[in-house]
């Protein structure tokens, strides 16, 4: 599974709160610090999309 955040964040922090293995926050959105999600974190990951807000948690 590999996810991307569009410019539409609105750096309101769930995604972090979700699952931080994945997900911090840069210096005006929040950001993607894995290549591949890891097999463990794919259903936190799901979840951070679902819950977004702002739709900016993009799933592949």
């Amino acid at each position: 599974m590999k996810v991307t955040i569009e410019d539409t964040c609105t750096a309101c922090g769930l995604c972090i709160d979700t699952c931080p293995e994945v997900f911090e926050m840069g210096d005006d959105i929040a950001q993607v610090i894995v290549d591949e999600v890891p097999a463990e974190h794919e259903e936190a990951v799901q979840q951070a999309a679902d819950e977004c807000p702002s739709e900016s948690i993009i799933v592949e």
